[in-house]
């Protein structure tokens, strides 16, 4: 039995004339850190919204747990195990911190027929461990309109566990963050990934936390996979060097 949460088969998606994604494919196993990486119109965009649902795919295959996903609608795609966070965090602002998480859960369960006298009481537990996994348990009771950016990504985080995911989408994860913030964030992933045996597959532009917190990296320039491996095999190929990071082959 394959370990694997996601497998990419051959994904294609043109808009027009232009390719945005080109027979890309690739695996992300349980317990492992997948950065997807490349610059400014690489495809890396595009193929989050296919994985996720937002995109339907020209051809190839995506399987996620297992279970074939192409065309799938994005809840359909959450309901088969997956989470999202994306680059810029929401939340609704209004609500408490701990009511947001309890608002995705019972979304999740589908009870929902009576929320405006059951969610104080609904999922409390859960989404109060949730909370604590993430590290801001404290501020539960604290409308989300109030709080510091890199607090409102935890809870954007916390919202995207509340399903049980095995497999994580993140999408800028330290985006707005300042450096001590990043490394936190990622210190955060790499023990939830840990703890919950899930795969997670993110886009970043920070390279000190892409190399100093991948297990592996798989590089897109034009729409094409370009390179994939280890941050060591990835920092040393030269393809990378050259059309990534702006260096002169070695």
């Amino acid at each position: 039995m394959t370990s694997n949460v996601l497998e990419v088969r051959q994904l294609a998606k043109s808009f027009g004339g232009v390719k945005a994604v080109s027979n890309v494919s690739f695996d992300l196993a349980r317990g492992q850190l997948l950065a997807m990486i490349g610059p400014n119109g690489a495809g890396k965009s595009t193929c989050f919204n296919l994985i996720n649902g937002q995109l339907r795919p020209d051809h190839g295959t995506i399987t996620i747990l297992g279970k074939k996903a192409n065309g799938l609608k994005p809840r359909d795609v959450w309901k088969l195990g997956v989470g999202r966070t994306f680059q810029i965090a929401a939340s609704f602002g209004s609500m408490t911190v701990l009511e947001n998480v309890q608002m995705a859960r019972l979304s999740y369960h589908r009870q929902t027929t009576s929320l405006f006298k059951s969610v104080p009481r609904l999922n409390r537990d859960h989404a109060m461990e949730l909370l604590r996994l993430v590290g801001i348990e404290d501020q539960y009771n604290r409308a989300c309109g109030v709080l510091a950016y890199g607090d409102v990504k935890r809870v954007e985080l916390a919202v995207a566990l509340a399903n049980d995911p095995k497999l994580l989408l993140m999408d800028e994860p330290t985006a707005g963050m300042g450096p001590a913030e990043r490394q936190e964030m990622m210190a955060l992933t790499s023990s939830i990934i840990e703890t919950r045996n899930i795969g997670v597959l993110f886009t970043e532009h920070d390279m000190d936390v892409v190399f100093g917190r991948s297990d592996r990296i798989i590089v897109l320039n034009r729409g094409e996979l370009v390179a994939e491996g280890t941050p060591d095999e990835v920092r040393n190929n030269r393809r990378v060097q050259e059309i990534y990071l702006g260096e002169e082959p070695v």
